[in-house]
């Protein structure tokens, strides 16, 4: 084991996550003091969501003011939001991106030509361009300078490859019976180190969940291999309140090819490009917006157009536009699109809607905390009630940067208030039994078919009665599979993603009028 991977002896924080919410959370935990591990179940940072996003974070549009965008952000929500929330995302964030992002990490968003002022662009919902952004790869820039500043921190301790395998709760995981008489509360995770299936326990006073978002429970989606609802699965289990999870947000415009999906940006359609069908015909222009409608208006227009005419796909056209503005603009999208011999400055972009983003999560306060004690969410992975029935474009990153710093700062204040209690916990039982990788295969099928065709963008009571069934019947062999095996990243994934599946197959079941991104034909 590296000295980077090394298992700290005491945790303030324990962080379980990289992405953008996870090293915001971490750093402003470790600025105020704390003693920090962020655990990661990936070698690499870059698998998150925050390293995948493309089109930019909201920062402050010329005439712009918090009032005008938390307008936008709740009236792109269906006004589900919670308003306090989105008070608070409005006031401190613009702020933020220029404290921490801009000052202190210097990142270099994208310039008007002459260089004097940031190039804001828009999405769709925005009442005016507000987003900054770093070409069509802002994720990426923000989370490499984030990750690097985080991992120089010297109370910041890294553990890489390793997976979270279920919270540690009180009284549940307690050797001590009269510890029954204690406020249930949260004190660390078990985990697996996966260089050598061994399984520790990582004890600390406030734990924060930042493991994002559920898309790869669908068969088309934006999402890393590392969105799978581990969050949701540990928080459900340990007794943790979970909201809002009918509401996940379909892309309208991800790569439709053989190679797998990749995110076209919203930036796109914001920059001009349309809606088109195979003969290069809009046909949302029925829809208020157009190309520019919200998210769930444009995805299931498309998604309908799709049925009604027998097409596999849609296609987005931004060949007006000239060709070097465009290699220029967007070198990501060009650069990917040129890997599997589309040539965007004069082809069209075969695209479909993809599960891009949970808008529902672990119910969480201003501060990130859930309703039990010592533990927090922040991210994707969370519901601050920011984005109600449906999220505004770049809001994601910018409610990472704020709830994550909001919950650091609180967590590091909540552990150093008093001494913790870390009761004897029994040692792990390990099983031997081997995986079979086909079953496995063949049960993640089952997931993302059953979610993609009777959970998706249009929803009734007779397919959500059928993935109930299918999901609980799988539920019921995964456990028992789970309760054997030799545990590895891939069976721990499996289980949280059967658990996580039919949490959101429940909350669309009892959702029962059709808003924002949750819609009902029935």
């Amino acid at each position: 084991m590296s000295a980077q991977n090394q298992i700290p002896e005491q945790i303030d924080v324990l962080v379980l996550g990289s992405g953008l919410a996870g090293c915001a959370t971490a750093w402003a935990a470790a600025e105020q003091g704390a003693e920090v591990a962020i655990v990661t179940r990936a070698h690499q940072p870059e698998e998150s969501n925050s390293f995948w996003a493309q089109g930019g974070i909201v920062f402050r549009g010329h005439n712009d003011s918090p009032e005008l965008l938390a307008r936008d952000i709740l009236e792109a929500g269906a006004h589900l939001g919670n308003p306090a929330a989105v008070a608070v995302l409005a006031r401190e964030g613009p702020e933020l991106v220029q404290k921490l992002l801009i000052d202190q990490l210097g990142i270099e968003f994208d310039r008007t030509p002459d260089g004097k002022d940031w190039h804001l662009t828009s999405e769709a919902a925005h009442s005016c361009a507000r987003i900054l952004h770093v070409k069509d790869k802002t994720g990426t820039a923000i989370e490499r300078a984030f990750f690097t500043r985080v991992s120089e921190h010297p109370r910041i301790r890294l553990l890489r490859g390793f997976t979270a395998i279920d919270l540690l709760t009180l009284p549940h995981h307690s050797e001590e019976p009269l510890d029954v008489y204690r406020t249930p509360q949260c004190f660390g995770v078990y985990a697996l180190d996966q260089s050598n299936a061994g399984i520790v326990p990582l004890r600390a006073k406030q734990t924060v969940l930042a493991t994002g978002g559920i898309g790869r429970l669908y068969l088309h989606t934006t999402n890393p291999p590392g969105a799978r609802g581990d969050g949701l699965a540990l928080a459900h289990r340990a007794g943790a309140r979970s909201i809002n999870l009918q509401y996940v947000q379909f892309h309208p415009t991800a790569l439709f090819h053989p190679s797998g999906t990749f995110l076209i940006s919203e930036s796109l359609r914001g920059e001009g490009a349309r809606v088109v069908d195979s003969a290069g015909r809009e046909f949302l222009s029925g829809h208020s917006g157009g190309s520019l409608a919200p998210r769930d208006v444009v995805a299931r227009g498309i998604y309908q157009h799709m049925l009604e005419k027998g097409e596999p796909c849609a296609w987005l056209d931004i060949t007006h536009k000239p060709a070097d503005w465009i290699r220029e603009r967007f070198p990501g999208v060009y650069q990917h699109c040129a890997s599997v011999g589309i040539d965007i400055t004069r082809e069209l972009i075969p695209v479909v809607p993809a599960a891009h983003y949970s808008c529902g999560g672990v119910a969480v306060d201003e501060w990130g905390q859930t309703d039990l004690a010592g533990l927090r969410a922040v991210g994707e992975v969370a519901c601050t009630g920011v984005h109600g029935a449906n999220r505004l474009g770049s809001t994601s990153l910018l409610e990472c940067l704020v709830w994550g710093v909001r919950a650091g700062r609180h967590a590091a204040r909540e552990a150093a208030s008093g001494a913790a209690y870390f009761p004897r916990i029994a040692p792990w039982r390990y099983e031997r039994e081997s995986a079979d990788p086909a079953l496995i295969a063949q049960d993640w099928l089952t997931i993302r078919h059953t979610m993609w065709n009777y959970v998706g963008l249009i929803r009734s009571a007779k397919r959500l009665e059928r993935a109930r069934e299918i999901l609980q019947e799988l539920s019921l062999e995964v456990s028992q599979f789970y309760q054997r095996a030799a545990l590895d990243d891939p069976i721990i994934g499996l289980r949280n993603a059967v658990e996580a599946s039919i949490l959101i197959v429940r909350a669309a079941t009892e959702s029962r009028a059709s808003r924002g991104c949750h819609f009902r034909v029935d």
